[in-house]
């Protein structure tokens, strides 16, 4: 049986205000969850919380991922358990090249695996890179480029799903990795995700719109509004905000307080 992230009641406030107020929701390895709703409903609050963005405050419940409290965890830490966050907006680090990020990366991982690990060889690592950039339709040419400086909007997300490919995470969330992608970079970033999939790879996709959906395809569909999952369907639940919009969510269950 692969990992799964549980999330149980959760309640998280930032500044003493309540923005999730009960949120349940698991994701098993192998499976693909959407997660929609109009802005402000807490789709990326949820997101940081995951990875222990400590702006948050989690008044109530719990997260279990792959059997351990995540509460107890370091962001560092749920990463090398095998959590990943692909950000809404990546951060650039100049003097820093993807590729010494990335190799940086992986040896952290086996060093708190095994202490007493060389870490990756050069040659080992150039070959891995090579592998997952052909894998994703990448130029080579990337993995010597800083860190995101320069990078479009579409090359910084292409940079997220790369991270993924090299990390093998078991859950990987995407913060609304659609937003400010013009079609053809959606297209190119969602065929990356696709191409990963698999029974190894959980992935929850935070979203506002229904178009990335077109190309990653959930079998699980939530709606959050207000801080809860209220409504929770197949592809259809999707097809059906894209047309309907959110207006019949709202009338449902009220306004946001």
């Amino acid at each position: 049986m692969g990992a799964a992230l549980e999330i149980r009641n959760l309640h998280v406030a930032i500044d003493e205000k309540p923005i999730l107020r009960g949120v349940n929701l698991t994701i098993k390895q192998g499976e693909v969850h959407a997660l929609m709703g109009p802005n402000g409903s807490g789709k990326s609050t949820l997101a940081n919380v995951l990875m222990g963005n400590p702006a948050y405050e989690v008044t109530a419940g719990q997260i279990i991922f792959d059997g351990q409290d995540l509460m107890e965890l370091e962001p560092d830490e749920r990463s090398r358990a095998g959590l990943f966050l692909a950000f809404q907006y990546p951060v650039s680090i100049p003097g820093v090249t993807l590729a010494n990020f990335l190799r940086l990366a992986i040896n952290a991982r086996m060093k708190a695996e095994d202490p007493d690990s060389k870490g990756i060889s050069v040659s080992e690592f150039r070959k891995l890179m090579r592998e997952k950039m052909d894998q994703l339709g990448m130029d080579h040419s990337f993995a010597g480029r800083y860190l995101n400086e320069g990078f479009s909007g579409g090359e910084k997300k292409r940079a997220e799903i790369l991270q993924m490919a090299v990390l093998r995470p078991k859950i990987a969330i995407l913060d609304e990795t659609d937003s400010g992608l013009d079609i053809d970079a959606l297209r190119v970033v969602s065929e990356g995700v696709e191409r990963l999939r698999g029974p190894e790879l959980g992935v929850l996709v935070i979203t506002h719109y229904q178009r990335i959906l077109n190309y990653i395809k959930p079998e699980f569909v939530h709606v959050m509004y207000d801080g809860q999952i209220v409504e929770t369907g197949g592809p259809e639940l999707a097809l059906h905000l894209e047309e309907a919009g959110y207006e019949w969510v709202r009338e449902k269950y009220g306004a946001a307080e």
